[in-house]
């Protein structure tokens, strides 16, 4: 199974066909969280041309949550049994049709039948169940593209897509509502989502071998993994596995912090900390802008540490140093008088959370290659559980106890995650389970 030096000697044409997949999977992810979070600033212009309700717009934000935490294991599922370069194309085209649709649906027959409100909530569900597939067939694609030493910078890079998705999308769909209406801006992103469509099913493969710019220098890739007709997801196996479990909690935690700068940061920056509408959109984006640093950067610690001192050392000295040192900087944040010690705090904070996703996400190519997708899937189920309950419970708390005490709840959550590391195991690989089979 150790092929540790293949990649060293990689041919060139591998090594820039991986950097074109890695590349691709990284302007992915900057679509799928343009899609996502558009509708956030929309929402200023759609709620009153659509006598929206802030109750009713909130309705609709969790439809797309519900959409996307169902279909994480199925999506990825559907990349362990097809291959990601099917399964993310019909994803791209499927969103895109459903982005468009967001702009569409208050005015169409739907909207006639189950009413605004519905017909939007019933757009967002459909448009969380395609992105749902995204995350779990990016872990497919660098698991099946990688070698194992390079597999976190890898997923590192793609999900780190998410900093300049997050970052750019406010301030540019902000100015296409005000210039081209509210409606353009859905109109737009969902062409950008059919175009990538277009260019990942042309330049990506499944497997270097299967690459025609890569083809016979494909030899050296390590252990050329499963094919597409996969096995079933071996529950029997999952069940047994504790380190999936802990895996799915810590990153439950993960997902719970997350959030809270999705959902929270900038409406806490203007209304707690005083700053003013823009220059809060402005600072708002720090944190993201954190995340897209520190995301390939864990993930190249975490493989740098996995070749010194074994998977599971490696995995949870980067997964459980990220966790902590989010949990410390988000605690000092919550409590400093500066508003821009706060910022800085609060945005490292963010930092070091994503710091740790190349060490969760491998962990799961770590247990199983030919799961790699399903895996994740659940584990980002878990991310998405937590990431259900805190922009309600984030609130809650301030409203009740005052902002520190809420960001401090985020902080403890975060060192909770990071603890849990001390159960997580994934050079163990999955449990056996004994069958007739």
């Amino acid at each position: 199974m150790h092929h540790t030096d293949s990649t060293d000697h990689a041919s060139p044409p591998l090594t820039r066909v991986r950097w074109l997949i890695l590349g691709l999977l990284f302007t992915i992810s900057v679509v799928t969280y343009i899609d996502r979070v558009n509708i956030s600033v929309t929402a200023r212009h759609m709620m009153p041309a659509l006598g929206l309700t802030d109750q009713q717009m909130g309705f609709v934000f969790s439809a797309f949550v519900i959409g996307y935490a169902l279909f994480q294991i199925p999506g990825g599922r559907l990349g362990d049994r097809w291959g990601a370069r099917v399964i993310l194309t019909i994803a791209l085209l499927w969103w895109s049709a459903f982005t468009a649709w967001t702009a569409m649906a208050p005015a169409s027959q739907l909207a006639e039948w189950l009413g605004i409100v519905w017909a939007l909530a019933l757009v967002r569900f459909l448009l969380g169940v395609g992105e749902a597939v995204a995350l779990p067939n990016f872990n497919r694609a660098v698991t099946d593209w990688l070698p194992a030493q390079e597999r976190g910078l890898g997923i590192g890079i793609a999900i780190g897509g998410i900093g300049v998705g997050a970052a750019m999308t406010p301030p540019l769909t902000a100015w296409i509502m005000v210039n081209y209406g509210w409606q353009t801006a859905f109109y737009l992103s969902s062409a950008l989502g059919i175009v990538l469509a277009a260019v990942w099913w042309l330049l990506a493969r499944d497997h270097p071998a299967d690459h025609p710019w890569v083809g016979k220098h494909a030899a050296a890739v390590d252990e050329a993994g499963p094919r597409k007709d996969s096995a079933a997801i071996p529950w029997a196996s999952l069940r047994r596995t504790p380190t999936v479990w802990w895996l799915v909690l810590s990153y439950s935690c993960l997902g719970y912090v997350a959030y809270v700068y999705m959902s929270w940061f900038y409406l806490y920056l203007v209304n707690v900390r005083g700053f003013d509408i823009l220059r809060g959109g402005l600072f708002a984006s720090a944190p993201f802008l954190a995340i897209l640093i520190f995301c390939p950067i864990g993930g190249w610690v975490t493989d740098r540490l996995a070749q010194r001192h074994g998977i599971t050392a490696g995995r949870r000295k980067a997964g459980m140093a990220g966790m902590i040192l989010a949990g410390t900087a988000i605690g000092i944040g919550a409590l400093v008088d500066s508003p821009y010690l706060a910022i800085a705090s609060l945005s490292l904070g963010a930092g070091w959370l994503y710091f740790t996703v190349g060490a969760y996400w491998s962990s799961t190519s770590d247990l199983s290659k030919t799961h790699a997708g399903s895996l994740s899937g659940l584990m980002n189920t878990g991310a998405n559980i937590g990431g259900a309950i805190s922009p309600t419970v984030t609130p809650w708390i301030a409203e009740h106890w005052g902002w520190p005490v809420s960001l401090g709840a985020a902080a403890l959550i975060a060192l909770v995650g990071g603890v849990l590391w001390l159960k997580i195991d994934p050079g163990k690989g999955l449990a056996e389970v004994k069958s007739d089979g």
